[in-house]
């Protein structure tokens, strides 16, 4: 197994000379690199070691319990006790109060490192910040402060084994009982850190459907359901009747327990609303937003780590008397995982920055958000995938075997195109719900922010690369005419059929805009950087230029694909 290492340089352009987050006021650029800097060496010291371990030890159910790699309690016991779950929450409930693209920074070195093992905690996050957004002032006066400690952990529970995609099929049953209090019925697959010893209690957030409700998503509400009950002090009492029949074995993420739950199947389960009858969807959207996000991390996360190792692994490794990473193929293969790892990270700080900007009111900052959340998800877990895929073929034979650990971002990363809505369903999402809905309003408004990027300096140093972005967004804006004129004949499968495509050619289109952005950024400082720093500036504007020859040069393919043949997907039966 190669050493840990972190690209921390172009961590810090991201987040300090490119979207300026120390800026917002929550705390002094100096401070926050030190967060930055300290929870590397936390990752890089514990939980980078667990990865290896872990993977091959997994997850077993054993009488009735789930048993989780030994590895992981102690570093979760450090981890609550250093106050890095705390990062970016309330100081109201004991949080450390930071800028939403610094949390993501530091949940995207934990993620490189192990995803399994960040899971329990972002899982936990999230179903937090659900109860801090909707749940009763009694509600977060019981929760809070045993997530924050670590006490207990979050799971949100929706997938049936008949309502995947399909949540609107959603059956499991929640009946009153009075005072907000519901008898929860039902089973849930696929649930992520569905259950573990890691925490005393598993607190749930389930989507159910009371009796009387309306079928499909709109009849969905939300319901806390702890695996065991909560005495009025605070204190566990007995079971709450959920009980983990299945732990799913994996192509990856060994280390995180993937569960069937059943509630209330062997005894009465009681959970309680939050929020409001049948708003379960928009609730769970809290999560499942900030889920969606982090998958994508997820992706942009090992695909940074991998890209790390195997350019540790290319300078060490020699063959016909050279070093690998001297041979113009591995270059090509090196530069193609460094341009689409570096812009991953780029998209996906920069929609993380937007976060805080929305929740100040920002609404044009709220519109951005929604039509980039589905990209960030579904563009950075399939060309993560592919950046994997790169470093075993770098490694070679090693890669290929579990001598160097790099088959295991393969494993790992495959699923973030699959959880959390299917990169299908973002797709759709996207184009639908996204782009739509609102005439391409906020397309078009992102589509203004790329031109101006076209012009003066960056037009004069690379006028090829700003052309070829400028043709893009014509084809964009041909493919959303296009798009508009099945929407406006209700040929709704003519347009599902171009949804994947049209968002991977949008991803590839705003990475192109960001890493544009960053290459103007470092040419105007190389004149007076030291040596160190112009070889970092350098590789920006190399990322850049590699990105559009090999990446956003497909984006006439997909255009070819989706719209200059008579043929459609939509008249083929099988």
């Amino acid at each position: 197994m190669a050493q840990y290492r972190t690209d921390m340089r172009d961590i810090h352009f991201n987040l300090f000379e490119a979207i300026r987050v120390h800026e917002t006021g929550a705390a002094g650029e100096d401070d926050l690199k030190d967060i930055l800097n300290e929870y590397d060496k936390f990752v890089g010291n514990e939980i980078f070691p667990t990865r290896s371990i872990s993977d091959k030890e997994g997850v077993k159910l054993v009488n009735g319990k789930v048993v989780v790699p030994a590895c992981f309690l102690p570093v979760k016991q450090k981890f609550y006790e250093n106050g890095w779950f705390g990062l970016g929450m309330p100081e109201e409930i004991g949080g450390m109060p930071a800028p939403n693209a610094i949390h993501l920074a530091t949940s995207s070195l934990a993620a490189g490192a192990n995803v399994a093992f960040d899971m329990f905690t972002g899982l936990a996050h999230a179903a937090l910040n659900v109860i801090l957004a909707v749940g009763s002032e009694e509600q977060k006066a019981l929760y809070c402060e045993k997530i924050m400690t670590g006490e207990w952990g979050g799971t949100m529970c929706l997938t049936e084994a008949g309502a995947g995609s399909d949540v609107g099929a959603v059956a499991t049953v929640a009946t009153a009982l009075g005072n907000d209090k519901y008898k929860i019925k039902g089973t849930k697959i696929f649930i992520s850190a569905g259950e573990s010893e890691l925490y005393n209690n598993n607190i749930h957030l389930v989507l159910a459907r009371t009796p009387s409700a309306p079928k499909g998503t709109k009849g969905l509400s939300l319901f806390i359901v702890p695996r065991f009950k909560i005495n009025p002090d605070g204190s566990l009492g007995g079971s709450n009747n959920v009980v983990c029949t299945k732990v799913e074995e994996k192509m990856g993420l060994h280390g995180s327990p993937t569960c069937e739950l059943n509630f209330g199947l062997t005894g009465d389960c009681v959970g309680e609303l939050i929020g409001k009858e049948c708003d379960g969807m928009a609730n769970m959207f809290i999560m499942m937003n900030e889920a969606r996000l982090m998958c994508g991390m997820q992706g942009e996360a090992q695909a940074n780590l991998a890209y790390m190792l195997t350019l540790q692994y290319a300078h060490e490794r020699t063959q016909f008397g050279t070093e690998l990473c001297k041979m113009p193929d591995v270059k090509r293969m090196l530069l193609r995982m460094r341009s689409l790892s570096r812009g991953m990270r780029s998209l996906i700080l920069y929609t993380a920055n937007l976060f805080d900007f929305a929740h100040n009111g920002q609404e044009d900052a709220e519109q951005e958000l929604a039509l980039l959340t589905p990209i960030c998800k579904a563009w950075c877990s399939e060309e993560a995938y592919n950046v994997a895929a790169e470093a075993i073929q770098i490694h070679g034979g090693y890669g290929y075997c579990s001598e160097y650990g790099i088959e295991q971002f393969a494993r790992d990363s495959k699923i973030a195109t699959i959880y959390e809505g299917t990169n299908g369903i973002q797709a759709m999402d996207f184009v639908t719900r996204k782009i739509l809905k609102d005439k391409g309003v906020t397309f078009k408004k992102v589509g203004e922010k790329i031109m101006a990027q076209l012009v003066g300096s960056n037009a004069k140093w690379w006028p090829t690369e700003c052309a070829q972005i400028g043709k893009n967004l014509a084809l964009a804006g041909k493919i959303l005419e296009k798009l508009g004129q099945f929407a406006a004949q209700n040929k709704i499968d003519q347009i599902l059929e171009h949804t994947y495509n049209f968002l991977m050619f949008s991803g590839n289109l705003v990475v192109a805009w960001k890493l544009l952005e960053h290459a103007g950024l470092a040419q105007t400082r190389l004149t007076d950087a030291s040596s160190d720093d112009k070889l970092y500036y350098l590789s920006k504007v190399q990322d850049f230029r590699f990105f559009c020859q090999s990446q956003l040069s497909k984006n006439e393919g997909l255009f070819y694909a989706m719209f200059n043949s008579d043929f459609s997907v939509t008249s083929v039966e099988f």
